[in-house]
């Protein structure tokens, strides 16, 4: 039972999976905000093209 729990003690797997999801977490977090912003400016950029080819009148 002693070396169940020394090997229990000593098994760092769990918190290699943590970090990794942590940082993939983090990843999406990034993109997302990446891509709203991107995705405003391309809204705006759209908007005034289609503005300034309306015809006259």
């Amino acid at each position: 039972m002693s070396k169940f729990v020394t090997r229990f003690l000593k098994d760092e797997s769990g918190a290699t999976a943590i970090e990794y999801g942590l940082i993939a977490a983090l990843v999406a977090v990034v993109l997302v905000t990446a891509l709203t912003a991107v995705g405003t400016n391309l809204t705006t950029l759209f908007t005034t093209v289609a503005n300034d080819l309306k015809p006259a009148g």
